[in-house]
């Protein structure tokens, strides 16, 4: 059996924790920040964890985090 592909894409975003959970950053904070109030851009600075309902694909499309 060949070994599984890694979704590059997805294995940049994503970074396991010590016990486990799967972490990601949040989305929309590269550019156009002036109309975004300061408390939406202080909470994307926030790390992210990955639902439950999500853990099965995202495994799927990283093997061997």
């Amino acid at each position: 059996m060949p070994k599984m592909k890694t979704h590059r894409g997805a294995a940049k975003r994503i970074t396991k924790t010590g016990t486990g959970k799967l972490r990601h950053r949040r989305r929309n904070k590269r550019h156009i920040l002036t109309k975004m109030t300061t408390k939406r851009k202080r909470h994307l600075r926030e790390v992210g964890e990955i639902s439950s309902a999500d853990k099965k694909r995202v495994k799927q499309m990283v093997p061997y985090l």
